[in-house]
């Protein structure tokens, strides 16, 4: 009898607190929602958090704070989000460094992206495209590899640093293409592009809004873009998969993330706020003007993404011998 009525008693309490959580995700949100951006002002994390702010306030009916934490290749803010409480009113607009990348270049990391956090959604794509100085004879793909193997070691490449995505990506394609390209690091991104204007890098991996003006003014070549299918504002640009390199594929990307142990239906109300948001017009074509491809999906989607990125870059930087600076 004692063991019927403490079942009894345990299915109650399950249920109430069924009940409660039921009532707390129905109430959400009931006050402004904090969205974490590890990274300064001006970056293209920053762009996407500021143009998507004010039609995601509206949808989800509350203000949202946008918070910069910038330190560590975004760590320092995800792991901020991290130690949150996991209630939906403290998000992270992470990217492929912070949560991907970051895993492989450094030893220890204050949290772990697959397990600490709530996956959400992908929000956007940040496209990437390979330029050359003009004074490099070659005007494709093709012939930029042509060229490379004619001259091994002559070419060098620039990147923002030891484990940045131009760096592992520009690895991957050497790899994939059989070249040799010699790595100069930079200490961020504007001394690499002020190099590669005066023509003491011959190539360059990069964000295509940083890059592009550039190419408009005939000061770089534009040969590529890097994601698996051409950009939606420089549609006349072809892949690198699509040039020579089948397969090939360096998208910089940024996603939507908890604290691990969000509520289900709170985090399914932020992702379908997310994915409405996406699709109105005015949103995509100021996001696709600056270089961004609207994206989105399910959370389920967004986990196995973040887990095959981890995988992928990991084994890379190995690779490559990729070490954080």
């Amino acid at each position: 009898m004692r063991i019927r009525l403490s079942w009894a008693r345990l299915c109650v309490a399950v249920a109430g607190l069924l009940s409660v959580c039921s009532v707390l995700a129905q109430a959400y949100p009931s006050k402004s929602i904090r969205l974490v951006v590890p990274f300064p002002p001006g970056g293209a994390v920053d762009f996407y958090a500021r143009a998507v702010q004010p039609a995601l306030a509206e949808a989800l009916g509350q203000p949202v704070v946008i918070d910069n934490k910038a330190g560590a290749s975004g760590m320092l803010g995800a792991g901020i989000v991290a130690q949150s409480a996991p209630d939906g009113y403290t998000l992270l607009l992470g990217n492929i460094a912070s949560l991907a990348i970051n895993v492989g270049i450094y030893d220890k990391m204050p949290y772990d992206p697959r397990k600490d956090f709530t996956h959400i959604v992908r929000t956007v794509d940040v496209n990437y495209v390979l330029v050359v100085h003009p004074s490099l004879p070659v005007k494709t793909f093709a012939e930029l590899v042509q060229y490379a193997k004619a001259n091994p070691g002559k070419l060098s490449y620039g990147s923002a640093g030891s484990g940045s995505l131009p760096h592992l990506g520009t690895e991957l394609l050497k790899a994939q293409a059989g070249i040799d390209l010699v790595h100069v690091p930079y200490k961020g991104g504007g001394p690499m592009v002020t190099d590669a204007l005066g023509g003491q890098i011959q190539v360059v991996l990069g964000d295509q809004a940083n890059l592009m003006p550039h190419v408009q003014t005939g000061r770089l070549r534009a040969l590529a873009v890097a994601t698996t299918k051409r950009s939606a504002n420089a549609a006349s640009i072809p892949t690198i998969a699509e040039s020579g390199l089948p397969g090939y594929d360096a998208t910089a990307w940024q996603g939507l993330v908890g604290p691990a142990g969000m509520n289900a239906e709170v985090v399914k109300k932020i992702n379908e706020a997310f994915n409405k948001v996406m699709v109105t017009p005015a949103l995509r074509d100021k996001l696709i003007a600056g270089g961004l491809d609207p994206m989105g999906g399910t959370p389920a989607q967004f986990s196995r993404f973040i887990d095959s990125e981890i995988t992928k870059w990991t084994k890379i930087a190995k690779d490559v011998g990729a070490k954080a600076e």
